[in-house]
């Protein structure tokens, strides 16, 4: 299960092991076992897992599918 989430503590990426800074967007993936796994911006971006749309007439970036 995929979780968009916000930076309100301290969070590492799992990823590039960064801490993200308060207020910045991030993405908690759930496996079947219950492990998590979270993933700055940056990294959501090189492993695939974001999509581009468009809303209110501007490009937006999320982390769940456009189907």
């Amino acid at each position: 299960m995929r979780r968009g989430c916000i930076t309100v503590c301290e969070v590492q990426c799992d990823g590039c092991h960064r801490f993200l800074e308060y207020g910045e967007r991030y993405l908690i993936i759930d496996d079947e076992k219950g492990n998590s796994q979270r993933f700055c911006g940056d990294c959501c971006m090189k492993r695939g897992y974001t999509s581009f749309g468009e809303g209110k007439g501007k490009e937006i970036v999320t982390f769940f599918s456009q189907d």
